[in-house]
């Protein structure tokens, strides 16, 4: 099953939302200051643009993980640019190797958890999308048959026993297994 374009951008809009908040919260829990205006805006676009086209089909767990820290590394260093508090952007982003691990970990960590969860999401998106497509489906045969004329219709006729062409039409698919048991054997 693949995605048309509102299911598309539905899906690549979640995603963007929750790429780019994850890298926003945090890079102000871990570097306490938050990223300039116009590094979110464009981190937001940037986001939407490349999860649009991979947005057409269910993805897994490592797949979202994998996509997810690529992108939180790619944001980080985007909203280091934008830090307008911090030390300048030429610097290793100010304390050192510790602040940098610390940094890493919760970005990593948070990515771990937001990719299981958005996994889970897009499991569960996907099977509703199935099940109403069977369904949808069942209700349009259902539909079909009970429009379809009866047969032999614009004739009429007598019917002995009082058994329409519908009756007949609807039980035809019935199955009747009178008689005796088989035996074990």
């Amino acid at each position: 099953m693949r995605a048309r374009l509102p299911l598309r951008l539905v899906r690549a809009a979640a995603f963007s939302a929750v790429c780019v908040t994850l890298a926003v919260l945090g890079h102000v829990v871990a570097g306490g200051s938050g990223p300039a205006a116009w590094a979110v805006a464009a981190s937001g676009a940037a986001v939407m643009a490349s999860a649009v086209p991979l947005a057409g089909r269910e993805r897994s767990t490592a797949a979202i993980s994998t996509g997810l820290a690529v992108l939180q590394v790619s944001l980080h260093e985007l909203f280091a640019l934008g830090d307008t508090t911090g030390p300048p952007p030429w610097h290793a982003h100010g304390g050192g190797l510790g602040e940098s691990l610390g940094m890493l970990l919760a970005h990593l960590t948070a990515t771990l958890i937001t990719g299981w969860w958005l996994a889970r999401g897009e499991t569960v998106l996907w099977a509703l999308l199935r099940s109403a497509t069977r369904r949808l489906g069942e209700l349009l045969g259902l539909v079909v048959f009970l429009l379809r004329p009866p047969a032999g219709a614009g004739t009429p006729r007598a019917y002995p026993h009082g058994a329409s062409p519908v009756v007949r039409t609807v039980l035809r698919h019935c199955v009747s297994r009178r008689g005796p048991p088989l035996p074990a054997g």
